[in-house]
Order: C-alpha cells, then structure tokens, then sequence
C-alpha cells in the first residue's frame, strides 16, 4: 500500500486535490468535530475510515508531536491507515492545530495526557468497542503513549507503535550546558518566552529531503519560533520521567527511529526496548535516516510504513 505523502507537494499535503477530492481517491471518509475538555477548552479532533462496505480490522489512535498537528503530514499517515484498512482518530494537543491555547505551549504534560486519555476512550467505547486498538505516536507524542499506557486503562491497548519517540533528547539538540542547567529560573521567570535556542530549527534538521521541508513549514498553524521556557523545562522532564518507567512497559511495542536522527535520541530508543517488560517488543532504526520518517524518499517511506502496517495486522 503506497504512501500518499507522493501526492504532496510542498504547499499542500493534498497536492492539486481538495480535500474531499483526495479522500474520495483514497476510498476514505474523513469527518472532523470540537470537543471541551475538562478545563473548558475547545480541542479538534478528526476521523479517517475505509469506505464501505470495507470493515476496519483495529482502531489506531494516533499522537502528534510538538509543533505538530493531526491535520499536514498526520493526516497523510491517517489516510494511510485508513486505506490499509483502520480506523485512525487523532485530536490536537492544547495550542496546537486548530486546538485552544498558546502556541506550543506545554507547560505541564499531565493535562494532555488527560486529553488524550478522554478522547481515545470515548471513541473506543463509542464507535469501535470490540475492535484491537492501538497507538501510533510521533515523537512528544510517543513519551504521551507511553504516559498513557502506562496508567493501565481497561481495556488495554494491543500494542503501540512508537515513531521517532521523545523518550530522550539528542545532546545534538539540547540547548547549550549552561542554559539547560538554568532552565529552571528562566521558567519561572518568564515561562512563556520563547527564548530557549536549540542546535538547529526543528524542521531543518527533522525532514531531509528538501521539497517536504518546505511543506512542514507552509502549514498555517505551524510556529517556527523557539521553544518557550515552562515548555522547554517540561520536556526536558518528561523524559527523566518516561526513562525512569521503561521497565513498566508491557504493551506489544514497534519501535521505528532514524539512526541519524538529531532530535529525539536512537540510543535511548534502544534503552526502552531493552529494558520493557514486554513480551512482544520489536526495534527498527533505520540507518541514514532522520527524525521524521516520512520525510525521507519515497522508498524509504515506504519500507518504514510497510513495515508498520505489517505489524498492527499481523496482531490483529
């Protein structure tokens, strides 16, 4: 099943297609509505189911990482999913997409993890209950899935993927030594300025072929800016605390990673694996590769793609 990131080009993710022209391509319908969390914000949230009279084999619930969204390249993957035969559903994390809240901003990881916690329920127990249900998350959005499975909902989920998880950031990456270790003040003081440098802009150094750089950075609700000081702190934290729980890990996990990846560290990716207790667990770090998979060559994503829909069904 071929991957419609080809059909892209680098100001639209539906190339020359509309929307609806696109799906209609793919056999998919895609619905999309606003949901109110708990603390009163208003989160999008969207769908992409194969067409009938096609049944979905497994719901997948898919998390996007920071500065992303489920709308551009997420959206592409879902669509993927759903002519493979799943049912993806996604929402967007607080300030981002078309979600409330300032922009990139994540100060604590707790309530989004709420967030996703609620969504995925309700539409587990509402639209698919008896189907296999899985995770598939990108980057933040991996330390998210594990966050969440890790709170041991019932049903459990059949297994997780996770695609260039943020269970570590690469030392190529961080801010310089002195400002990471001043981290804490600068949050404090002023936790809303985006003010924290890293060692490159995220999209230069994540999407390696040059024409999907472009696109990652045409998306209107995508900020380029630096990352602000509370949000920096907190994922920085997340981390230490996905790396001290990696023994509790249980679910069947695929673990995808570019070898070359300069944002999210492999090494530490190879650590979880390492050290989960599951008995199902399964590592691919493909080598030459960046952080973001699907901005690699059209062959490359389709090896690494093929290689996760070969795992969600062969557990189906």
């Amino acid at each position: 099943m071929v991957h419609p990131v080809g059909e892209a080009n680098d100001r639209s993710p539906f190339g020359e297609r509309s929307p609806a022209e696109f799906y209609a391509q793919h056999s998919v319908s895609h619905s999309s509505e606003f949901i109110t969390n708990s603390r009163g914000m208003k989160l999008f949230t969207q769908s992409w189911t194969p067409l009938p009279p096609a049944k979905p084999l497994a719901l997948i619930a898919i998390i996007h990482g920071f500065t992303g969204e489920s709308s551009w390249f997420v959206q592409l993957t879902a669509v993927h999913f759903a002519k493979s035969g799943f049912a993806a559903y996604a929402i967007d994390h607080q300030g981002h997409g078309f979600s409330d809240g300032l922009r990139n901003h994540i100060p604590d990881i707790t309530p989004v993890v709420d967030d996703c916690a609620a969504h995925f329920a309700a539409v587990r127990r509402r639209h698919h209950p008896d189907l296999p249900s899985f995770i598939y998350a990108e980057s933040l959005g991996g330390a998210i899935a594990l966050l969440l499975h890790l709170r041991r909902p019932e049903p459990a989920w059949t297994g997780i993927v996770l695609n260039g998880a943020m269970c570590g950031i690469s030392a190529k990456f961080k801010p310089p030594w002195p400002l990471e270790h001043l981290l804490f003040a600068v949050a404090w003081a002023a936790p809303t300025w985006e003010m924290v440098p890293t060692r490159g802009n995220i999209p230069e150094v994540s999407f390696k072929v040059e024409w999907k750089r472009r696109l990652a950075v045409a998306s209107p609700r995508r900020r380029t800016a630096r990352p602000r000081a509370a949000t920096a702190l907190e994922l920085l934290r997340v981390c230490r605390e996905v790396q001290g729980r990696f023994e509790e890990v249980e679910a069947a996990l695929l673990v995808v990673h570019g070898g070359d990846d300069v944002v999210c560290d492999p090494a530490v990716a190879e650590e979880l694996v390492r050290r989960a207790r599951s008995p199902d667990k399964t590592i691919r770090v493909y080598e030459g590769m960046w952080h973001q998979l699907i901005g690699e060559e059209d062959e490359s994503v389709e090896r690494v793609f093929g290689d996760i829909v070969h795992w969600i069904k062969h557990r189906c």
